[in-house]
């Protein structure tokens, strides 16, 4: 049997019981399945525009031209990586389930990435980031308190907007936090962060609730948690109010807090655990962070570097 023999109606049930095992087996989290769903759905719609399949096995060819598409779009490299591992995975299951027989990407290789450095801010530009003066209204303290903990514990921002009141613990100064692969952590918070976190709770949770339950930290006015849009929202508008040029992401501010971490003499492994990698090879990503900023400072200062520029005809 050929994947192309499998309707839609077959098709969708089967993703559902891959994504399942995913979950169970895995530990991935509701975001990476979602991924994989799309990824998987995305390719499957691409054999049936081009009628692909109907009895034929699908060669290596295929996959090679869907990747050539997704290359012509405006998609980064890691994307189409992550579409390649989806459906490396997917036809895995498809072979165990015995529902094909070969597995065209059994002899597909994929070309080494080159890294991507993470972009971060300057310790001068968090400064001004989080320092920006704003309104005393709720909304603003709750602001102040959120991005101030985004920055001072590495969360991820589904990590951030998804914290429950059960979560922290302000006598200890840290916050139980659920991350990828339904993984728990602990994880300080600074000072800062710590007193703003203890004023919003004691002051400004309860004028949003307004008398309202909700089990979660960070709240809008109508008692629902914060979706990562809105952390994404403020975080550009005080962006732009601190005079901070450069595209900014909540992801950017987890990228600095590690690097920051490290230039200050931190240990990677303690730096592992605070960001929930399971892999440590992720985090020594940011030691290559630091490392390039050295080479820099290296060649504009190194006396002999600048000598040589002088002697250059």
């Amino acid at each position: 049997m050929s994947v192309a023999d499998l309707s839609v109606s077959v098709i969708d049930p089967l993703v559902e019981r891959y994504l399942a095992r995913l979950r169970v087996e895995g530990g991935l989290a509701t975001n990476s399945l979602e991924s994989y769903r799309r990824d998987i759905t995305k390719f499957q719609h691409y054999l049936a525009q081009h009628r692909l399949g109907m009895g034929e096995p699908i060669a290596p060819q295929v996959v090679v031209a869907f990747l050539a598409m997704l290359k012509r779009q405006p998609l980064a490299a890691s994307s189409i990586a992550r579409i390649l591992s989806a459906l490396r995975g997917w036809f895995r299951f498809l072979v165990r389930e015995q529902l094909v027989d070969v597995n065209p990407l059994r002899d597909l290789t994929a070309r080494r990435r080159s890294v991507r450095l993470p972009k971060t801010l300057t310790m001068q530009e968090v400064v001004r980031l989080l320092d920006v003066p704003t309104g005393s209204g709720a909304e603003d303290c709750r602001d102040r308190a959120m991005l101030e903990l985004l920055y001072a514990s590495g969360l991820r921002v589904s990590e951030l907007v998804g914290l429950a009141m059960p979560q922290i613990d302000l006598n200890a100064s840290c916050l139980r936090v659920m991350g990828k692969g339904a993984k728990e952590r602990v994880v300080p918070m600074g000072q800062q962060a710590r007193d703003l976190l203890a004023d919003y709770v004691a002051h400004v949770r309860p004028v949003l609730l307004k008398g309202r339950a909700s089990r979660a930290l960070f709240v809008s006015r109508r008692a629902r948690a914060l979706t990562r849009q809105a952390c994404w929202k403020l975080l550009r508008l005080r962006a732009q109010r601190a005079g901070i040029a450069k595209p900014i992401s909540p992801h950017m501010l987890r990228h600095s807090f590690a690097t920051h971490l490290l230039e200050g003499g931190a240990d990677l492994r303690a730096v592992q655990t605070m960001l929930g990698h399971a892999d440590i090879a992720t985090t020594q990503i940011y030691t290559h962070v630091e490392r390039s900023r050295l080479k820099q400072v290296h060649r504009q200062y190194f006396p002999r570097q600048a000598s040589r520029r002088r002697s250059r005809p």
